[in-house]
């Protein structure tokens, strides 16, 4: 009677390892994986567009408000962001600050599995509902 491939076999014998698992070596002999800041950086930039919109919903604005714009600097396995937004007006700026520092820095280390050691945030402009409606006349 034989076995099907893939199983123990009879009762009280043991597998062989497979021939390739015994081939590699081991983990830390493998190399590592290098991410260059400037994807964390395009990372970082769609995740302050989202938690921009999440956290901050802008008002449409047809003079365009810029989308937010990142920096990365890795060092030893942990980054460095900096992000510029824009925010509208009135709003809780130091509780909304804190939240999108939050959520960056929580889907920059989910995508990249770096560690997010500080999150900077520069508003560039506050940008009131009045402002978007308002047209240039000429």
């Amino acid at each position: 009677m034989s076995s099907p491939p893939g199983s123990a076999g009879p009762p009280g014998t043991a597998r062989s390892p497979s021939p390739r698992a015994v081939d590699l070596p081991p983990p830390a002999d493998r190399g590592a994986t290098v991410i260059p800041d400037k994807v964390v950086s395009r990372i970082a930039t769609q995740a302050a567009r989202a938690a921009q919109s999440r956290r901050a919903a802008l008002p449409q604005d047809r003079s365009g408000s810029a989308a937010p714009s990142a920096s990365a600097a890795i060092r030893t396995g942990s980054v460095r962001l900096h992000l510029a937004l824009d925010l509208p007006y009135p709003t809780d700026i130091p509780h909304v600050c804190e939240r999108i520092q939050h959520d960056v820095a929580e889907r920059v280390a989910q995508l990249t599995g770096l560690h997010v050691a500080e999150v900077t945030l520069t508003i560039r402009r506050l940008v009131s509902a009045t402002h978007a409606k308002r047209r240039r006349v000429r």
